[in-house]
């Protein structure tokens, strides 16, 4: 049986009622207006466009994709009810003991439907919206999967950067230093050899979800992906580069990144909010190969001021991450993690802890901040009590103003690992730092057996009122 696709996605959220077609609706300013009013608020529907005007032949545009948990959920393969709690533990159990299939090669698929190739290839035939107002240009490649191989090992790396559509044979793909797309690129480029590379553009959201991830260097997402789905991804290979993309994806193109060849890129609304990037030479995609599905379907994962969808679905991922990278370290008695959706799920960590010992949410909060899962453009790590939701920013906050102390519980960490995408970022365009904050907001651990005790009910009386009163309860207390 062929893998899930796309469309099987759509059919599952259109099942559930979490789904809207919208025809007629514009790529210059229609469909980019659409989605980021539908992205203000968290469960508003996918939104599935059709009969965008200048592009006849069925293609179409899905955005909003999984801005809701039922949704994340779908992708995923957990039922729609699912909680955040359930999709944090997902996200440990494949992080973690999960087994992994490798890729299998196909000899078709659904992809190979329409083939252009030379001079007849034209990415400005698939609908590339203006997603913001003040973008530089239209973008084919938002939630998208770009696929690189080390020229050394043979490794296959499948990552999620951004691809402007500039002209019928013309993209460009900006990567931030560091990302293993850009390490692959310029092991190539040190060879005076042009860098392989294909984009797929639309394809299920689990594979460009794995795409977004840290992922070990030199492990395929694939794999990762094979090992979710129960069954290893098929795949095919581009004519030209050889490189595997699957089978069942809407949209792939292909061609070839020479030394020192670059053109002006952006701006783009990015995932922290703002135009941080601005406009400057990113590495120009001479493509020479052109396949996609009957009325193919462009996935736009569209960043932009939070929540947005292209970072709302990383965070219980990093949740999770981070939990599993405290445990490896040694770090005890973790009963939480959160990453808020206000800073794009990367730029604030919440860590819950029972402390063991003088040091420990000290020790919790640094390590949190700096390990793979939470260090890329981190800004606030904050770690509470196990009494505290690290997930309900009230009880955070609440935390935060009544057991922290700014003389003995601020760190300020300086020359950390960001992108030019924060706006606060420092240092220049090979070495991009910025400072962040971890905030101890436990009880003192010499006064936690002394603390003022919390004016709430216990957990004893919660439950002789709900069994006497609970059809006068709010839902969510019963």
């Amino acid at each position: 049986m062929a893998n899930k696709d796309l469309r099987n996605f759509v059919d599952e959220i259109d099942g559930i009622g979490e789904l809207k077609r919208i025809s007629g609706a514009g790529a210059e300013e229609d469909i980019g207006g659409l989605v980021d009013i539908h992205m203000r608020d968290l469960g508003n529907p996918a939104l599935l466009f059709d009969d965008v005007p200048g592009f006849p032949g069925g293609h179409r545009v899905l955005g909003n994709i999984i801005m809701s948990r039922p949704r994340c959920a779908i992708a995923l393969g957990l039922p729609p009810e699912a909680s955040e709690a359930d999709l944090i533990a997902w996200w440990r159990h494949y992080l973690g003991d999960a087994p992994n299939h490798p890729p299998v090669e196909v000899n078709g698929g659904p992809l190979v439907e329409n083939v252009t190739e030379g001079e007849a290839v034209n990415i400005r035939t698939i609908p590339a919206p203006k997603w913001h107002e003040h973008d530089g240009g239209d973008y084919i490649g938002t939630g998208c999967m770009v696929v690189m191989r080390d020229p050394d090992s043979g490794w296959v790396n499948y990552g999620t950067y951004r691809i402007q559509s500039h002209e019928p044979r013309i993209a460009t793909v900006m990567m931030s230093p560091g990302k293993h797309g850009r390490l692959i690129m310029e092991k190539y480029h040190g060879r005076g050899e042009p860098c392989p590379v294909a984009v797929v553009a639309g394809m299920h959201p689990l594979m460009y979800m794995i795409a977004g991830f840290e992922v070990p260097y030199g492990k395929n997402e694939f794999d990762v992906v094979g090992g979710m789905l129960g069954e290893p991804v098929e795949v095919i290979n581009m004519p030209k580069t050889g490189l595997p993309v699957p089978a069942g994806a809407e949209i792939a193109f292909e061609g070839f990144i020479a030394p020192g060849d670059e053109r002006m890129e952006g701006p783009l609304g990015e995932w922290t909010g703002y135009y941080a990037g601005g406009q400057r030479p990113e590495p120009v995609i001479r493509i020479e190969t052109l396949m996609h599905r009957d009325d193919p379907i462009v996935t736009g994962a569209i960043p932009g001021m939070p929540p947005n969808d292209n970072t709302y679905y990383m965070g219980a991922y990093r949740a999770a991450a981070v939990w599993n990278q405290l445990e490896a370290a040694g770090i005890p008695e973790v009963k939480g993690v959160y990453a808020h959706e206000a800073g794009g799920s990367r730029m604030w960590l919440t860590v819950s802890i029972r402390q063991m010992y003088g040091g420990h949410s000290k020790q919790a909060g640094l390590v949190a901040s700096q390990c793979h899962g939470g260090a890329y453009a981190n800004r606030w790590t904050v770690v509470v009590d196990d009494d505290i939701d690290p997930a309900n920013m009230n009880e955070v906050v609440w935390a935060m103003c009544t057991r922290y102390d700014p003389r003995d519980d601020t760190d300020i960490v300086n020359g950390c690992w960001s992108t030019h995408l924060d706006p606060m970022c420092y240092d220049d365009d090979t070495d991009r730092r910025n400072s962040r904050v971890v905030i101890d907001a436990c009880r003192p651990f010499a006064r936690r057996d002394t603390f003022p005790a919390v004016a709430r009910s216990s957990a004893e009386l919660d439950a002789r009122i709900r069994e006497k009163f609970g059809e006068h309860l709010p839902a969510k207390y019963r």
